[in-house]
């Protein structure tokens, strides 16, 4: 069986890059920019910092910002309706992966009509046109959805994320800045952070992983590992770093899957609206646990990546037990909680089953009993 890869056309980092994006506009005869923003970015400034390009250039825009947290299908469809309406052409997306994965669904809609209800999207859609011409640009260091093929969409009515793949929905063009990450908190750093940790110790140890993956994955762990806690302090070496490696993980993991982590923290937020890195973080160090047996010799190298020292020496339970314990400190050091107190006992058995029905859940190197699942659920309460 062939390994199918799927990158950006053209990706821009490092300091300053949004100033490319007017040359970006102009270059592809944008006449009217849909700006899909998250109210928080619009309020404080952060949406204006690219606005303000588009204002110097001449570009005509409009700014969009119905974006919840965990993004629902009324976003969606009001953002079609949004994009209609302003005559657009064009995208550019400002934010985390509420920004991102809104964006993504209405680009996919106006070139894909007939996905209008949103739900049909979920899984692999049979979309036969690319996406609007989107230009992603994160403010956060983690969800990497500027080079996915993945967005997460919240069903409200029915209390659940479902995830969509689909190859037409990757932003032309991504511009990784780390100067648009500069005013992100301390709690949204961390937890955007080890949700790109996360990304990529999945993706190191989901059942696709391969050489090509792999190659990206473990560079992600130890570019996060190494920079996570300075970006939490607010240092530009920090905040470069991270910025960096996010992006990579979501290199690797949008190629080859995820695993049970990300099925479960999907099935969280969705239920109690947690902040999806704070639910992946939590889940990590848990996770990592149920599959240490099934991963082989790939622990040894998270732990490597992770700087963890004479791993060569160790035995396999002695550096499987040292990859979990640097995630934890890591988690510890940045503020992660380890608890979350809205889930009841009541709700156990459906939290568990919507994580196995889950899409990224088929991923994961070791299959789980319903039972299973719950009492990893438990280990939070």
């Amino acid at each position: 069986m062939a390994n199918r890869f799927i990158l950006n056309p053209v990706s821009f980092h490092g300091n300053g890059a949004i100033k490319e994006i007017p040359g970006i506009a102009q270059k592809e005869g944008f006449k009217k920019v849909f700006v899909a923003s998250d109210p928080d970015l619009v309020k404080f400034g952060i949406t204006a910092k690219v606005t303000a390009l588009l204002d110097e250039a001449g570009i005509a825009y409009t700014v969009y910002s119905d974006i919840k947290p965990n993004p629902t299908i009324a976003n969606v469809q009001n953002g079609v309706k949004a994009f209609k309406e302003a005559g657009a052409d064009s995208i550019i997306a400002i934010g985390g992966g509420s920004s991102m994965d809104t964006a993504k669904a209405i680009g996919v809609i106006i070139t894909n009509p007939e996905f209008e209800d949103v739900r049909s999207l979920e899984g692999v859609a049979p979309t036969k046109n690319h996406a609007v011409t989107t230009i992603a640009v994160p403010t956060t260091a983690g969800t990497a959805a500027e080079v996915t093929i993945n967005y997460v969409i919240t069903d409200v009515e029915k209390e659940r994320k479902f995830v969509c793949v689909d190859e037409h929905d990757i932003p032309k063009y991504a511009v990784v800045d780390p100067d648009m990450m500069s005013s992100m908190p301390k709690g949204l750093t961390a937890s955007t952070g080890m949700d790109a940790l996360t990304h990529a110790i999945e993706g190191y140890t989901t059942k696709g992983a391969w050489e090509l993956s792999d190659m990206f994955h473990y560079e992600a762990i130890r570019l996060i590992s190494k920079n996570l806690r300075s970006a939490v302090a607010n240092e530009t070496e920090g905040r470069e770093g991270m910025a960096l490696g996010q992006y990579i993980a979501g290199m690797g993991f949008s190629n080859v899957g995820l695993g049970i982590d990300h099925a479960m923290a999907h099935t969280l937020s969705a239920h109690y609206d947690t902040p999806h890195g704070v639910a992946c973080a939590m889940f990590l160090p848990i996770t990592m646990e149920f599959n240490r047996d099934y991963c082989g010799e790939r622990y040894r190298e998270i732990a490597r990546a992770m700087g963890v020292e004479g791993v060569d020496s160790m035995t396999k339970e002695a550096y499987t037990d040292a990859a979990i314990a640097a995630v934890r400190q890591l988690s510890e050091d940045v503020g992660i909680p380890k608890k979350n107190e809205k889930i009841r006992e009541e709700d156990l058995d459906q939290l568990a089953q919507d994580a196995l029905n889950d899409a990224c859940y088929p991923g994961n190197p070791r299959e789980a009993t319903k039972e299973q699942v719950i009492a990893m659920f438990r280990q939070l309460m």
